[in-house]
């Protein structure tokens, strides 16, 4: 009989909530032309496969994903209680559904991170986030106003924990400093991987914090044919398909792997509306690359080999 590979859970700091490693990204909802009974069964096909943890922001499909949740959530209710809620805000789009926009730009005010989450919350049709990140660094940032605002949010019981996204360590530590973390959300992937070497990894193992990991595909790139990739994109793709066809499985199960291996623990957030490739990002968790397979990838996308 076989058995149903589920995605792992851990906590993501010392004094964090409880996620599963593989996260159902939700950003790209709006295109997905699913109507909300569909995504009922979506959000049920992926709490099969153990994935409990939905990623959002305010802005995802111009100011609708959060919205196209929240219908589904009020057709099955009871799953709000089987999830655990991410969004993020900080970033104001020019757009006919918020007429106010005059041009696009940052905003980490005290004002305005209370008034996303509140319409987050309505959007969603839940009561508490989980988590609320911080989606850019702004240039503006007032760490002790941004903090008085989180501790607002939380005495209110409206969200339980706080992190960002995209921040450098020293963006990250600043404002850490004034109010506790649990995670940072940050582009990796074997044709990204600064963070790997910039300090952010570094930082997260430093203060026993797991990264969230968005494009870990390389925005699909690494789906491509070979003849439609880069170079760096090539020379990836000819190593994973090697160790794909050496361990029975698909590439983007290598690609996630050598991502989940990293010692500071990081979740994976998916981007596809198909619950076989959410599936495919849970059997990942199951791989583990030798050594010898994992530095084979870095060498490829780096382009030389180690020291």
């Amino acid at each position: 009989m076989t058995t149903m590979t589920t995605s792992p859970r851990s906590q993501i700091s010392p004094n964090g909530p409880e996620f599963s490693r593989i996260v159902l990204g939700l950003w790209r909802l709006a295109s997905w032309d699913m109507t909300p009974q569909q995504r009922v069964t979506f959000l049920e096909q992926a709490l099969a496969l153990g994935v409990t943890t939905i990623d959002q922001a305010d802005i995802y499909g111009n100011y609708q994903s959060e919205i196209l949740l929240g219908e589904a959530l009020a057709l099955a209710p009871h799953l709000r209680e089987k999830f655990q809620f991410v969004s993020k805000c900080g970033i104001k789009l020019a757009s006919e559904n918020r007429p106010a926009h005059r041009m696009q730009h940052y905003d980490t005010s005290a004002a305005h991170i209370i008034a996303s989450v509140e319409e987050s919350l309505r959007a969603m049709q839940i009561e508490q986030l989980d988590l609320l990140l911080i989606h850019r660094p702004d240039p503006l940032m007032n760490v002790d106003e941004m903090a008085t605002a989180f501790r607002q949010l939380q005495e209110a019981g409206k969200v339980r924990h706080f992190g960002v996204s995209n921040f450098t360590s020293s963006q990250f530590e600043m404002l850490a400093s004034r109010f506790p973390l649990v995670t940072n959300q940050v582009e990796l992937s074997l044709l990204h991987m600064q963070p790997l070497h910039d300090g952010t990894l570094d930082l997260c193992q430093r203060l026993r914090v797991a990264p969230m990991i968005w494009s870990a595909l390389a925005g699909g790139q690494l789906l491509r044919p070979l003849a439609e990739q880069s170079e760096q994109g090539q020379r990836v793709s000819q190593v994973l398909a090697q160790l794909a066809d050496e361990l029975n499985v698909s590439t983007s199960v290598i690609a996630l792997a050598w991502i989940l291996q990293h010692p500071s623990q990081p979740l994976v957030l998916t981007g596809s509306g198909r619950i076989t490739a959410v599936a495919e990002a849970v059997s990942a968790t199951g791989i583990q690359l030798s050594r010898e397979q994992w530095f084979a990838l870095w060498c490829a996308s780096a382009g030389k080999n180690v020291d």
